[in-house]
């Protein structure tokens, strides 16, 4: 359940109560794609980084080792030690996007294996029954994922599309959650919003889904080559018709400005493997801006990776240290950015409840938007 506790402007402050525990908002979710942050970044190490809740991915987790195995270990939470929030996607931007060949029909997508070519079908039904055995605490609803820009008709129809399979993902939902032998018998289910770029397509299907009382609803099919201008411009477009008392999650969002952004525009949720792949090519965000650690400045910089950072990583390391492990191709490089840019990113979720909290978001806003886009 979700609870708005105040609103600055279009922002919003509140929490999620869930069967795993409550999440304070606007939050990040750390992407763990194989029920792993790539890095080497374990769930008892998510805990000192201020990780709420992570992201598991459904495609990857079904192809290996397979949703039926983590379901005889009791499901993700206690396959990975993991003791608060999940949230698993359905599956569908990977059918759409890492699938070397697929084929959409009515009933779902049939699709080859990225990793053997192995011939699958995945639908709704499907894909709820692998959230299902996953145990997540929230799953995403199967939807068809669009290329922008995309001719409108085919978007139109996509749409259309989306909303059928999002039917059946609820009424399959709620028969699995009244199975006895279910995991999570109070998983939660949200449906997304598409239609590309288009105005008119994008508030006419979040005005449809917002009638089916979902328990949230997540902008998708942005963050995808698109001018973020026009990322913003579709936020504020479909930001009025997403109800007020359920939680709005931007899918895939993004650099520290887009998510200081789009919290100004009424989201509360956001994920993104930015900050673990970056870092783990010597890439790191710190309050003045972004930072190359492997730059050739650096190679005797006593400093840590931000003054102004407490984390575990800046409180014992210098950049010349961890540039020396980047060059030597130590994989303590990557632990070390990793760690540092999920932690910095935790923070910035932290500091912008702060400032909603303080009546002081709009100046938290002027701040730091700009600054953090930076190259230093």
């Amino acid at each position: 359940m979700y609870t708005c506790l105040k609103t600055e402007g279009t922002a919003r402050r509140g929490v999620l109560e869930t069967v795993h525990g409550t999440i304070q908002t606007p939050f990040f979710m750390n992407v763990g794609t194989a029920a792993a942050i790539k890095g080497g970044i374990s769930s008892v190490d998510l805990a000192e980084l201020k990780c709420q809740i992570e992201l598991c991915n459904t495609y990857h987790l079904h192809l290996r080792p397979g949703d039926t195995i983590i379901r005889k270990m009791g499901g993700l939470h206690a396959f990975m030690h993991w003791n608060k929030p999940i949230l698993t996607d359905s599956g569908g931007f990977q059918v759409f996007s890492l699938a070397k060949l697929r084929r959409i029909k009515e009933e779902g997508v049939y699709f080859q294996s990225h990793i053997d070519g192995k011939r699958i079908f995945m639908g709704p039904e499907e894909s709820m029954q692998i959230q299902s055995n996953l145990a997540s605490t929230i799953a995403m609803a199967f939807d068809e994922c669009v290329e922008n820009p995309s001719p409108f008709d085919y978007v139109k129809a996509s749409c259309a599309r989306t909303t059928r399979w999002l039917h059946r993902c609820q009424e399959k939902m709620a028969q699995l959650n009244a199975d006895p032998t279910t995991i999570n018998p109070k998983q939660m289910l949200f449906g997304i919003n598409q239609g590309g770029t288009f105005d008119g397509l994008r508030t006419a299907h979040m005005k449809e889904i917002a009638t089916m009382g979902l328990d949230g609803y997540a902008i998708g099919g942005l963050a995808v080559g698109e001018p973020t201008d026009v990322m913003y411009h579709i936020i504020e477009e479909v930001e009025p018709f997403m109800p007020k008392d359920k939680p709005r999650y931007l899918m895939g969002v993004g650099t520290p400005s887009n998510i200081i952004e789009a919290v100004a525009r009424g989201v509360d949720m956001f994920d993104c493997v930015m900050p673990s792949r970056n870092a783990r090519h010597g890439t790191v965000f710190t309050w003045d801006g972004i930072l190359h650690i492997t730059n050739a400045c650096y190679e005797t910089d006593p400093q840590p990776l931000d003054p102004k950072c407490d984390c575990p990583v800046c409180r014992n390391f210098s950049r010349a240290y961890i540039r020396h492990l980047f060059k030597a191709k130590e994989q303590l490089a990557g632990r070390l950015a990793v760690t540092h840019n999920l932690y910095f990113y935790n923070t910035l979720m932290e500091k912008i409840r702060e400032a909603l909290d303080e009546d002081r978001f709009d100046a938290f806003r002027s701040a730091y938007s700009e600054r953090l886009a930076q190259r230093i």
